[in-house]
């Protein structure tokens, strides 16, 4: 934790929670901190988190972002394998397979920096830091969201996405000592002029005719195998009740969490920017990302208006 007699902080231990999509602004949050000489020495991440905070420290994110934000809804689609296999509808094979060709691969312990994957072991209901092994294992166990990519199976443990339970995982950065420890909550409240405003105007863009694509996908997928995933009675289906009661489970997670830990700057991205499944909105969601963390990182150092 930060030490309020210093008037220079430079070194950062950075926590970037899960969200999905949402979790692309951990890519601007690092833009803006790499811009202003901070130098981050420990990274803990769960979900997207874990896949954004891996890529950074394997010295790779230009080249993803630059990747990702090219991508549209039909680019999506094509990294999806469906599973025939049960405990989730998405492999998730053919993503990993495409982030290995496009940034490579290593063990985390011969990462420059300090990185530690958290996942879920789902059969023993506990918590699993991956500080060590191979990279791409620690974050495929860690985005595998219940129901939607299979579990990972790694080291004789059933492990699915570690924003079950942590979805800033503080707790694995105090092994490292840094002036600042800031966390990136991108499941942060909505302003209440927002609340209802609609996903599809939230970033400026126009609305859609329907969902977007890969949520459509999702739905047949289900029903081609007996489920009633477009059953409404109050208006939402299968699909948005399993994602918004994720949502509303990891938000509480993160308040207890940050009360706990109380890291000396949170970056919140609200969780209506975008629904979590919407990579093909990346370039907003990066920008907004370090606009957010401009503002907040003004207000520590006194710039603020």
């Amino acid at each position: 934790m930060v030490d309020k007699d210093k008037q220079d902080h430079r070194t950062v231990s950075l926590v970037l929670g899960s969200g999905g999509a949402r979790g692309l602004a951990h890519i601007g949050v690092i833009q803006e901190l790499e811009a202003r000489g901070y130098e981050i020495k420990a990274i803990a991440g769960s979900s997207m988190g874990a896949l954004v905070g891996g890529i950074h420290a394997l010295g790779e994110l230009g080249t993803y972002t630059d990747w990702v934000t090219g991508l549209d809804q039909t680019d999506v689609l094509a990294l999806v394998d469906w599973s025939l296999s049960g405990g989730g509808i998405i492999r998730g094979d053919k993503l990993i397979r495409k982030l290995k060709e496009l940034v490579g691969c290593s063990d985390i312990e011969h990462l420059p920096i300090s990185y530690t994957a958290v996942a879920v072991d789902i059969e023993r209901g506990k918590e699993v830091w991956m500080s060590d092994g191979p990279l791409f294992d620690a974050i495929r166990a860690s985005i595998a969201i219940p129901a939607v990519f299979t579990p990972h199976r790694y080291r004789g443990r059933t492990l699915v996405d570690g924003g079950l339970l942590n979805p800033v995982p503080v707790a694995p950065t105090l092994r490292t000592l840094t002036d600042l420890t800031i966390v990136v909550d991108v499941n942060g409240p909505a302003p209440e002029a927002e609340e209802d405003t609609p996903e599809s105007e939230r970033l400026g863009r126009e609305p859609e005719a329907g969902q977007s694509g890969l949520l459509q996908r999702m739905r047949g997928y289900v029903e081609s195998f007996g489920g009633d995933s477009g059953a409404k009675e109050d208006g939402l289906a299968l699909t948005e009740v399993l994602m918004r009661s994720l949502e509303t489970m990891q938000a509480a997670i993160t308040r207890q969490h940050l009360a706990v830990f109380r890291p000396d700057v949170v970056i919140s991205v609200p969780k209506n920017v975008c629904m979590i499944h919407e990579f093909h909105r990346a370039r907003p969601v990066i920008d907004l990302g370090r606009r957010l963390a401009r503002e907040r990182l003004d207000a520590l150092s006194g710039k603020a208006d």
